[in-house]
This record gives structure tokens, sequence and C-alpha cells, in this order.
């Protein structure tokens, strides 16, 4: 069979440009493709670097869905689905919120994990027996996972390729993550797997792109002591409890680690406790600052605008805390409240839920309704944020005091964040993975 795999195009936030979208190609997509391209011809097509083929003619077609991305994949699916091809949705959204789905909006929903869920499909769409729903039948292991197909990737389509799961899912079950579902679960792979992984990137920058890196501290204590060696530089997601276990931190550091993603979520504490980040302690946020770039490592800070307990002041105490603390990176979002998690549950019985447009839930746009600011000030508050923090003066005053930071700052705040588009234009001249690369080496 011929068998097409479907990243559908995203809704860009105000602050990104083409370089958002050319990041970093779709994972999972390649995970199927690798599962499957044994037996069956399969293609991977990602709409945000390049229109989806629509006549080709394929045998199937699977289609990846974030919330945000559901009315254009219901879309993809109505024109394929007229040239009587089966169409079949998986991913995060259709996994933790399929009674969100429109029924009949395709023909069968891939609910879970992949690994245990394709092979049932490609043999049922083979014999044309395809089920309405496939669920895993059991949990997934980590002996489960998959690797993607690496080698199918075109690399000249992305900053960077360069890029590890380690574990699937997140420990904690915070009210506004979709890791808050009941469908998700953590789970580690084994060790020679993900080695195997960085071996197949064929680079020694990597990136490890798990909700959590550090969620099994065993796990992980184990999986440096293996690449210690390999001399690798590398940059992590991990919760801002790292910061309790120093001696995790300074091992991070030795074998390579140079900036970590920490969901700070707020500086109101209220805020916090309200939506049961029970790892986050706002009364230690600067200590754990200070312990973590006192390893030598830098930070990319998330922040959620719009919790309850948040009031139109938290917008300027966000910056002058951000800048105090020289962040070094500031990644911020409006609160969402996703389908299928506590927070929408909540949100819709209060009736506060303003929209129901899918498209809109990108953590851009003010869908629901603030309790202590209206959602204009929310809207305004969030945009002014990424101003006053990327604006030359932010940029300058949140400089790294490390001199081997310095370099990497300035490209991520310059040329990714303050003047993106002009960044976007060279890499549409030169490539984007060529521009990654070049990045990389004068970063380190």
């Amino acid at each position: 069979m011929y068998i097409k795999l479907i990243q559908p195009k995203m809704k860009k936030r105000p602050m990104d440009t083409d370089l958002k979208t050319h990041m970093s190609p779709p994972l999972g997509l390649y995970t199927i493709a690798n599962m499957l391209r044994d037996r069956h011809i399969v293609t991977v097509e990602n709409e945000n670097i390049a229109p989806v083929e629509l006549y080709d003619r394929p045998d199937a077609v699977g289609i990846s869905v974030t919330v945000d991305t559901l009315p254009r994949a219901i879309k993809l699916a109505r024109i394929f689905r007229r040239q009587g091809i089966p169409v079949i949705a998986g991913g995060i959204f259709v996994t933790t919120a399929s009674g969100f789905i429109p029924e009949n909006a395709f023909d069968s929903l891939c609910i879970g994990a992949a690994e245990l869920t394709w092979n049932d499909i490609a043999n049922d769409l083979e014999k044309g027996a395809l089920k309405k729903i496939y669920r895993c039948p059991r949990p997934l292991k980590g002996e489960d996972i998959v690797s993607p197909a690496y080698d199918m990737i075109r690399q000249d389509k992305y900053l960077y390729c360069n890029i590890i799961h380690t574990s699937r899912g997140c420990p904690y079950r915070c009210d506004f993550c979709y890791n808050s579902s009941r469908e998700r679960q953590y789970v580690n792979r084994p060790i020679e797997d993900v080695l195997s992984d960085i071996k197949a990137a064929g680079n020694r920058h990597v990136m490890f792109i798990d909700d959590n890196f550090t969620g099994n501290p065993v796990w992980t204590r184990e999986f440096l002591e293996k690449i210690e060696p390999l001399r690798l530089k590398w940059n992590a997601a991990v919760s801002i409890d790292i910061a309790k276990r120093p001696e995790l931190l300074r091992q991070m550091r030795r074998c390579g680690c140079q900036s970590l993603f920490i969901g700070f979520e707020s500086i109101v504490g209220g805020s916090v406790k309200g939506v049961h980040k029970v790892q986050n302690e706002r009364a230690k946020y600067e200590e754990a600052v200070k312990i973590i770039h006192g390893m030598g490592i830098m930070i990319n800070a998330s922040f959620v605008f719009g919790l309850d307990s948040d009031t139109p002041e938290v917008f300027e105490e966000t910056v002058r805390w951000i800048i105090e603390n020289r962040i070094e990176t500031v990644t911020s979002h409006i609160l969402t409240p996703y389908p299928g998690t506590k927070l929408y549950e909540e949100m819709s019985e209060q009736g506060r839920i303003l929209t129901r447009d899918l498209a809109l839930y990108n953590t851009a746009h003010v869908v629901f309704r603030p309790k202590n600011m209206t959602p204009k000030q929310l809207y305004k508050g969030y945009l002014e944020v990424y101003r006053r923090v990327y604006s030359l003066k932010g940029i300058i005053m949140r400089l790294p005091k490390e001199r081997s930071q310095i370099m990497p700052y300035l490209l991520f705040n310059i040329f990714y964040r303050k003047f993106g588009g002009f960044t976007d234009r060279l890499c549409k001249a030169v490539g984007y993975n060529r521009m990654g690369k070049i990045a990389e080496k004068m970063s380190y």
C-alpha cells in the first residue's frame, strides 16, 4: 500500500516567523513511517513547510492532530475522503480528547501510542476492514517505543533535525496540561535505543524534546553516565525541582547540558497552586535560578498568563523579574483550556469558555473569561511581555554573565526573536539546516 502521513498547517502566533514552523520535523509521523516502510510505501508531508499533494491517490492517509490543527485536519480529510481514500486521525488531541472530534470527520481514530495501534491499522486497511477506533491494548512500555526514520527527513527544510526523545509523557499532572489526561502516561526508553538515535541523528549537538527529561532521576543518572564520553552539547526540558538535586544538575552540566526549558508558569504563588503545579514553589524561584545559573546552564523560562490569581499587574512584575534574574530566553503563553484537560472541564462548568473555535486554541488567543482582568487586558499584556523582553534594551539588560553563553544568547534573542523575519529570509536563501549548523558552530 501507499500510505501518506500528514502534519497539518498550524497558525503562527503574533511573535512567530517561519523559523518556528521550520524548527524541527514531526517525529511522531516519522516514527509511524519507520514502523511501516518495510511493508509499504510511506511518505511524510508537513504542510508547515510545503503544500500537501492532494491528488496523488494514496491507499490511505494518516493525519496527526493537535487541538489548533483539528479544523485544518478535518478539511484535508474531506478532500481525500471525497476521492474514496480512508483517513485515520491520531496524535495528542485524538488521544486526550477524542470526544471533541465531530462524528464522521475521519474514517478512523487512533487513540494512544502509534506503536501499539498502527500495525493493526495497516493490516486492517489491507483487508478492507478498517475499524472506527483503535486503542492501545495495554500500557506502553519503554521497549515498545520505535525510533523515528531519521534518514527519511528532508534535512534542508528544518533548522534542527538532531532532536531526540528519551521518554514519553510526564510524571506530573498540572491541570492545564495535556498530561493531565487519563490517557497520558510516563515511560522512559531503553538507554541503548536512545544512544542509537543519537548516532542516527549524526550530530554532537542534541535537543532532547521530552516533556520532562529528569522525570525519573535514577534513569537520568544512568543515561548521563553513558553519554558523558560522547562529549555532546545538549538542551532539554525539566521541572523547576531540578534545583533540589544539585548533584544531578552538576552531572548534567558535566555531560554537556547547555540550557534547560523550565515551566515557571507564574511569579504569582496563588496562580501556580491554583492549577496543581505541585513541583513549583514560588518562594524558591530566585534560589533555583541562582543554582542553575551557578552551574553555567542557561534558562528558557516558560510563563502562562491569565491564571486565576493573575491581575493586570502581573505583566509588569514578570518582565521585571525576568530582567532582574537575567533569564536568557522566555516563552510566554495565554492560558488555554485544552479540551480533555481538568482546566477545560472546570471552565466549561463555570461558563467561562468564550469560543469553541479550536483553531484559536494555540496559546496566543484569549478563549476564556479571565477572573481578574478583561480578555483585552490579557491579550495586550501578553504581547507587551514579548515586546519588552525582546527589545534591544531588554536583551542587553539580560546579557549572561558567563562569557561562553553570550554568543548562543545573542543568536537566539537577536536573530531568532528580535529579527526573526530577516533570519527566515536568509534561511530560505541558503537552507534552514545549513543555517542551523552555522548557529551551532557559532554557539559552541
